[in-house]
């Protein structure tokens, strides 16, 4: 089981089979970090807040026993698409790296099981909500290298 932990962690972490997030941030300024690009329906700060959301819920879901469920869609983007300062954008990321590493040792932890369920109301295991993390941020990190694509900021 251990191995299979250490094999999760290396996905969560990404770039198994696709570029990692922490890769992107350097390509975006903070003057072209709300800027949707044209035909594109968000911004590069839309879906990174919409990634960290996620993680987190899925974190809070898994470590909180009186977790409650936010709304969809409303609660997992943000409800203004502005970056004001740097500070708050360095936030953003520190508390998605931070979420992400609090996963990663909830994983590594001898007692976690993740084929146990989380609760007796759904019965989802660790396992499936480890896998809900790494797809979600896979899915949102092609979408961010597509926005710093168009947007002319990515070499590739």
């Amino acid at each position: 089981m251990e191995e299979i932990k250490i094999q999760l962690v290396k996905h969560i972490k990404g770039g198994e089979a696709f570029i990692t997030v922490d890769n992107l941030w350097g390509f975006i300024s903070l003057e072209k970090l709300c800027k949707r690009p044209k035909n594109l329906p968000y911004s590069f700060y839309e879906i990174f807040y919409h990634m960290r959301f996620a993680q987190n819920d899925l974190l809070a879901y898994c470590l909180d026993e009186e977790y409650s469920n936010h709304k969809w869609p409303d609660d997992y983007w943000p409800s203004e698409i502005k970056v004001e300062t740097k500070e708050e954008w360095e936030s953003l990321v520190q508390k998605f790296e931070e979420e992400r590493q609090q996963l990663i040792e909830h994983i590594l932890n001898p007692n976690s099981n993740i084929l146990k369920p989380i609760n007796s109301e759904t019965k989802n295991t660790l396992l499936r909500e480890i896998l809900l993390v790494i797809e979600h941020n896979a899915y949102h990190t092609g979408q961010l290298l597509i926005v710093l694509r168009s947007l002319g900021l990515y070499p590739a």
